[in-house]
């Protein structure tokens, strides 16, 4: 497994970041000194890092062991519940003040995203980084916080929903009606578009845990 060495960022943002992209998995265990080790760390700030990502829910004991925690079926959906409300405001407020540079940023996500079809991993990331920038479009400080929180929980979910067959292209196509309706400055249709994508997403998700599970496969 490649180390994820982040001299530059403190303990807690490191370790996030390492579970954000999959470093670390839902279940799998984590230890102080193997953490001190790869983020080049003493243990204190490691031991200070590992208690804040639990208080956060984000890791969970097993006996005396920390471990990244995982989301249920019902966690997964009042999560999801939250994240359509948030982000359909996101886009409102995008195609109300994004400025029009912003607006060619997302733009030129879109088109350069189609390069990445084959590559769901790396769609995925691409993914984190266009719906950060339609947050940030939203010019509300506090709705980005929340959606910073809401993002955290998402990395406790094992796959992507880019992962099922064809999902890629049509969330891209999805991803280009709401650049155009902030592009027009429709609000209401803004709003709608991307409550729409993440309800699909949720749907193929759902899809994908049911497959999952099923002893046949």
């Amino acid at each position: 497994m490649k180390d994820v060495k982040t001299p530059h960022k403190d303990a807690y943002t490191s370790i996030l970041e390492a579970i954000d992209v999959g470093v670390y998995r839902p279940g799998d265990r984590l230890v102080e000194s193997d953490l001190a080790e790869r983020f080049g760390m003493s243990r204190t700030p490691i031991r200070e890092a590992l208690q804040r990502l639990e208080t956060q829910s984000l890791l969970t004991r097993d006996g005396r062991s920390l471990i990244v925690a995982s989301l249920d079926h019902n966690q997964m959906a009042e999560l999801y519940v939250v994240r359509t409300e948030l982000e359909g405001l996101a886009a409102r407020l995008a195609a109300r003040h994004a400025t029009d540079e912003e607006v060619q940023v997302l733009q030129g996500m879109v088109q350069e995203d189609r390069a990445l079809l084959e590559d769901p991993a790396t769609l995925s990331r691409a993914n984190r980084r266009f719906h950060k920038q339609i947050h940030l479009a939203s010019h509300n400080r506090f709705l980005v916080q929340q959606l910073d929180l809401v993002h955290r929980s998402m990395a406790l979910m094992a796959t992507t929903s880019l992962a099922a067959q064809g999902r890629g292209e049509i969330a891209l196509e999805e991803h280009q009606a709401i650049v155009d309706a902030i592009t027009n400055r429709d609000e209401e249709a803004a709003y709608t578009a991307l409550r729409d994508h993440i309800s699909v997403a949720f749907v193929t998700r759902l899809k994908l845990d049911s497959l999952s599970q099923d002893p046949d496969l």
